[in-house]
């Protein structure tokens, strides 16, 4: 009788592990909640009151699939960015989206560039189909352009990862510096632009590219800035050949009614998208305030979260990280030095920010030792 599952020679071979260890695990190995949940980057202020009545609405129908073309969201994304449907496909968040494209793009032993550090969930597709991962180091705690391009040519590679703004430290480059820096980017390799956060930085951020401009895929989510983290709807942007082709490969039932409801109201909302960047923007103020107050010093972000250097290594990160989850605030921090020196926080509310400056001293204190 066979008792091992037929896991294909390349399944085998990976690591048994997932890119985050979500706080639910957390409070479930501890038997005790988060007062403050600041480490997910998600959105405690909540999507728009007209996203929550569409999907409040759509839920009598929830006995539906959701349209497997998400027609609706399509055609608004479309309005919404100045092109047409045939540029846009909708996936399950940003993630979905990602491990489509390296289905798509890339076969065993293909190259692939990342920085080492950036979003860990990229790394994990490209392993999952037998990519090979090569990674340069952030420069001046940013992702480094010119460097990840310049590798992709030394490699060969099919893929460029590069988020802006970045996560995890929240820096982000001017649109026009990338599109200047596309120049660099050789004719095969294609550039993965993460979005996830532009809603939420300052001006001149987002990327002039042209939809249908073959070089780039733009990703973006409803998770962040719009708050519907738990919804998993995103999008990506690109030329209409790659678009297509998703749909060879894509799970077409993928994003829920209900969520696509969800995304096609909140799209609507930029008044109440405005009040929340300033709120965001007033909570990242007050975290750096907070870290001043205690010796830490703020990274500059264009994300929903702040990056606090807690002046050592990775070790006194990690040390102020747990000793923060004893008192019950959930934090997360980077993986890869030097950047681990940091703890990184999530925007909240005023009652989750008055947690942290009551738990943050005595925390720092146990770490300290």
């Amino acid at each position: 009788m066979k008792t091992e599952p037929r896991l294909t020679p390349l399944a085998q071979g990976l690591p048994s592990t997932v890119p985050f260890v979500g706080p639910e695990a957390q409070e479930r190995a501890t038997g005790r909640p988060f007062r403050a949940r600041l480490g997910a980057n998600e959105s405690v202020f909540g999507p728009p009151p007209a996203a929550l009545r569409a999907m409040q609405a759509a839920a009598a129908d929830i006995w539906m699939y959701g349209d497997p073309e998400s027609h609706d969201l399509r055609r608004a994304l479309a309005t919404h960015h100045d092109t047409t449907p045939e540029h846009i496909v909708v996936g399950a968040g940003i993630d979905g989206l990602l491990g489509e494209l390296v289905r798509l793009t890339v076969a065993p032993g293909d190259a692939v560039v990342t920085s080492d550090g950036a979003y860990p969930t990229f790394n994990y597709h490209v392993a999952g189909f037998g990519g090979v991962l090569h990674k340069v180091p952030y420069r001046d705690d940013a992702e480094d352009p010119a460097a990840l391009f310049a590798k992709a040519a030394e490699t060969g590679a099919k893929l460029v990862y590069l988020a802006n703004p970045d996560n995890p430290m929240g820096s982000a480059h001017s649109g026009a510096d990338i599109v200047a820096a596309l120049d660099d980017l050789p004719p095969d390799t294609l550039l993965v632009l993460d979005e996830a956060y532009v809603e939420l930085a300052r001006g001149g951020t987002a990327a002039p590219i042209a939809p249908d401009d073959p070089r780039v895929i733009r990703m973006r989510t409803f998770s962040k800035a719009y708050g519907m983290a738990g919804a998993r709807v995103g999008y990506a942007i690109g030329a209409a050949p790659l678009i297509a082709a998703f749909g060879k490969i894509r799970n077409h039932f993928g994003v829920g009614r209900a969520a696509q409801a969800g995304a096609l109201a909140a799209l609507d909302e930029g008044a109440w998208l405005e009040e929340l960047r300033a709120r965001v923007a007033d909570a990242r103020d007050r975290i750096a305030r907070v870290g001043a107050e205690n010796g830490l010093r703020a990274l500059p972000s264009s994300a929903n979260f702040v990056a606090l250097d807690c002046g050592g290594d990775g070790a006194l990160a990690r040390r102020v990280l747990e000793a923060l989850a004893a008192r019950g605030v959930f934090v997360r921090m980077p993986f890869v030095a030097p950047q681990d020196r940091c703890i990184r926080v999530s925007c909240g509310r005023p009652q989750d920010l008055d947690i942290l400056v009551e738990a943050l001293p005595a925390a720092l204190s146990a770490a300290r030792g």
